[in-house]
């Protein structure tokens, strides 16, 4: 399990966070109607219904509504004048919507159970629920507003600190205590003062107990982390790579650079980085097949070359270096006429699709219909080399299809019985004739009416059909054909291949592989999986069979060239930064499943007793 799974897994806590207006509206009609029923419940009430609902509504608003709406608005400039991640109005409201609340249930609680005892509790309610939301507050705006403890303490005492504050103003100017007890400011707030500071115990205690494996081994706040992940996931904020780059380590990896050129200049591009495009969203390589095949002037695709998370670049400016080492291949290539039929290997559970170009060799590798996910670098690397060898070629370009989703299990390691699947695959290799006449053609379609939530990337679909051994325009005689399709995706659900490959087979083709990127540009979504295929299948497989028709009828003869070359000092998570980031978060999620719910209902029930300790 990567380190990114682990974070994304935090997406499913993640909203969207209603309007400013819907928390303020909620706030009033929560406050009232809480207002209501505490008068209600008290048992030496007897007003009419009428004067009850409009004094206990109107005494709730005060208390509840008007000051958490004030609190609301003044929690936001706070937060952001002191430099901390941006927090927006909504967010603002929506915090004090939910701590209020979180105080209107227990005061509720406590109102209601006065009304059955001797002993009015309503007031060590009120106290004890302000504790709590002071607490929930701090934790709250510490843990994502990326500002300090003490800065975190004061902003977040606003909200119980104006509630009070309200209550003893409508006590004193109306002498009425029916529905608040015996009444003592010195014991109000010495009981607030030191529940408060027992909850902060807690949290303070938990905090820098989870915080100091990750501090310790990378050098990183906890809380910063997370602070900077949700600044991007709900604002696209790119922070989160400054954190990574102080993380990061420089590599060296390769390109697979295939070319195809016309008379007129090039056709088409198609690329294999042994480079994740991760870790998520927008945050450094995430949307790299998007932004590497737009620097490009020529229709390119950037498939998915055999890479896990520890090649996730630290930065988008990092993809340059990519682009640079592409556009120097490019221009020292040596074109040639001659091409082979496609054709495939098998060996156990591994598939191979396989093409010569020339003195080159472009491998198409997947499992398919069994689920799997990364091929590791070190592994591509070691099919790469083993089919120069035995097949002699100069150049082999290997493809990781990733179009199968297998789970968080499914990458492919050293060690593994995938590894020795795919080698036994490359030695069943042989190389059939070359033949003289290539033609490609070339459509995509970015299906703009998809979006991320259906699994779609920027790019959407990419098809390039490539005809071998047809005669000349003069000669109707076709040629073998055969689709390469690239879906923008991260992965792809089981069995979908499968039913894009039944379809396009009556279109004339002779094969047909479909790929997908591996962009993490889908994943700022809950759980951290969005495998294409989930929803809109048929929306999807129309567009894969438009774009393929397209791309035969923009067939066209070329010329074809091939190379993989290294790009230096590309700086990534690395393997050990990448592995020491797996086992730190997954030892704080498994340490915080022990020791939060120990702590905070420890804190909780001594905070309780504190409050209602004179009370008993």
């Amino acid at each position: 399990m990567s380190a990114v799974d682990n974070i994304m897994g935090l997406t499913k806590y993640i909203v969207s966070l209603p309007e400013t207006p819907f928390s303020v509206l909620a706030m009033i009609c929560i406050s009232f109607i809480t207002g209501v029923i505490a008068f209600l419940t008290e048992p030496d009430v007897n007003f009419s219904i009428l004067y009850s609902v409009i004094y206990g509504g109107s005494a709730g608003f005060l208390i509840f509504g008007l000051m958490s709406i004030m609190a609301g608005g003044i929690t936001q400039p706070m937060v952001n004048a002191l430099e901390g991640r941006h927090m927006k109005m909504k967010q603002s409201m929506f915090l004090a919507l939910v701590s209020m609340v979180i105080v209107a249930i227990i005061y509720l609680v406590g109102s209601l159970v006065s009304s059955f005892s001797i002993y009015n509790y309503t007031i060590d309610a009120l106290i004890f629920g302000c504790a709590i939301m002071f607490a929930f507050r701090t934790i709250v705006i510490w843990g994502t507003s990326n500002i300090r403890l003490l800065q975190s303490v004061f902003i977040a005492a606003t909200q119980p600190a104006l509630i009070l504050s309200m209550v003893m103003v409508i006590v004193f100017l109306t002498s009425i205590t029916t529905n608040i007890g015996d009444f003592s400011i010195i014991a109000l707030l010495l009981k607030i003062i030191i529940a408060s500071m027992i909850l902060m115990l807690a949290i303070y205690s938990f905090v820098v107990i989870i915080e100091s494996p990750m501090r310790k081994n990378l050098g990183v706040g906890g809380l910063e982390l997370l602070s900077l992940f949700i600044s991007h996931i709900t604002e696209g904020s790119q922070a989160l790579e400054g954190l990574f780059e102080d993380m990061g380590e420089p590599i060296e990896t390769l390109v697979g650079v295939l070319s195809f050129k016309t008379s007129k200049g090039l056709k088409a591009i198609f690329l294999s980085p042994c480079v994740h495009p991760g870790p998520v969203g927008n945050i450094g390589g995430g949307n790299m097949p998007t932004l590497l095949a737009e620097s490009f002037d020529t229709f390119t695709m950037v498939s998915h070359g055999p890479s896990t998370h520890d090649f996730n670049p630290v930065a988008s400016r990092e993809i340059v270096k990519i682009k640079k080492v592409v556009e120097k291949a490019l221009d020292s290539m040596d074109y040639s006429e001659n091409a082979s039929k496609f054709f495939r290997v098998e060996s156990e559970e591994a598939k191979i699709g396989a093409q010569y170009f020339g003195r080159d060799l472009v491998l198409l590798a997947t499992f398919a219909p069994k689920g799997f996910d990364d091929i590791d670098f070190g592994v591509g690397l070691s099919i790469m080399n083993s089919a120069r060898s035995s097949c002699e070629v100069d150049n082999v370009l290997l493809v990781d299809c990733h179009n199968c989703f297998g789970g968080e299990s499914g990458r492919v390691l050293p060690g593994n019985k995938e590894v020795f699947q795919l080698i036994d695959a490359v030695d069943k290799l042989d190389k059939p004739p070359l033949e003289s006449c290539i033609k490609v053609g070339c459509a995509g379609n970015p299906l703009d009416e998809m979006s991320k939530e259906q699994g779609i990337g920027q790019s959407g679909v990419k098809v390039m059909v490539v005809e071998v051994g047809g005669k000349n325009e003069d000669n109707n005689q076709e040629g073998q054909k055969t689709a390469y399709i690239l879906l923008d995706a991260n992965n792809m659900l089981k069995g979908f291949r499968e039913k894009i490959l039944e379809e396009v087979r009556g279109l004339g083709l002779d094969y047909a592989e479909v790929m997908t990127t591996d962009t993490h540009f889908v994943n700022t979504l809950s759980g951290g999986h969005n495998p294409v295929g989930k929803k809109m299948q048929k929306e999807i497989i129309a567009a894969i069979l438009d774009c393929t028709e397209k791309a035969i009828d923009d067939l066209e003869p070329v010329s074809v060239a091939c190379k993989v070359s290294r790009i230096k000092n590309l700086k990534t998570l690395g393997p050990t930064h990448a592995t020491e980031l797996v086992t730190t978060i997954s030892s704080i999620i498994a340490v915080s499943k022990i020791f939060a719910p120990l702590v905070f209902v420890l804190a909780i029930l001594f905070a309780f007793i504190w409050v209602f300790y004179w009370a008993f």
